[in-house]
């Protein structure tokens, strides 16, 4: 079973997933930021809705085990289960088993803005894959008054200094 440190998760959604690494995203309202993060490394099985509210995690039933045994061939290190409002007419099931959990928090913001807090950072590219006409504009680097350098690209700096998993 997993425990949340405290914190507003009720809105979730897959923030990145690739071949090796899967990551959750959570918070009070996801449209423009999260700071809670389930980043699973090695995910070998996904059932997981791309959106969803108040999931309820628990205990993966015998029937789960079994699945994840005849899929994986082997009992995975992390097996999380979780039942959410995906806005269908019944709750959706949600299944990962993977290598590793790692439970991250911290501000991560969907869209530019300027100035980000130490700390805080943005994840380039979110509001390209919603609207890539509009958004284009709006998260290409400008040039700065004092020539030359993107306005953006010092926060951009800040991002991968503070060695963020983003990278």
């Amino acid at each position: 079973m997993i425990e949340l440190p405290e914190g507003s998760w009720w809105d979730w959604g897959i923030v990145a997933w690739d071949p090796g690494r899967l990551r959750l995203g959570a918070g009070h309202d996801i449209s423009y930021a999260h700071g809670l993060e389930l980043v699973f490394s090695d995910p070998v099985f996904v059932t997981c809705p791309a959106v969803f509210q108040e999931p309820v995690f628990r205990a993966p039933t015998p029937d789960e085990l079994r699945l994840i045994a005849r899929q994986v061939g082997e009992t995975s290190p992390v097996l999380i289960a979780f039942e959410a409002d995906a806005g269908g007419s019944s709750l959706a099931s949600g299944l990962v088993a993977a290598g590793q959990l790692d439970i991250v928090q911290g501000t991560v913001f969907r869209y530019w803005r300027e100035n980000l807090a130490v700390g805080d950072v943005w994840l380039p590219g979110w509001s390209l894959r919603l609207d890539r006409s509009s958004a284009y504009a709006a998260a290409a680097p400008r040039a700065s008054p004092e020539g030359g350098k993107a306005a953006n690209s010092s926060n951009s700096q800040r991002f991968l200094r503070q060695g963020s998993a983003y990278k």
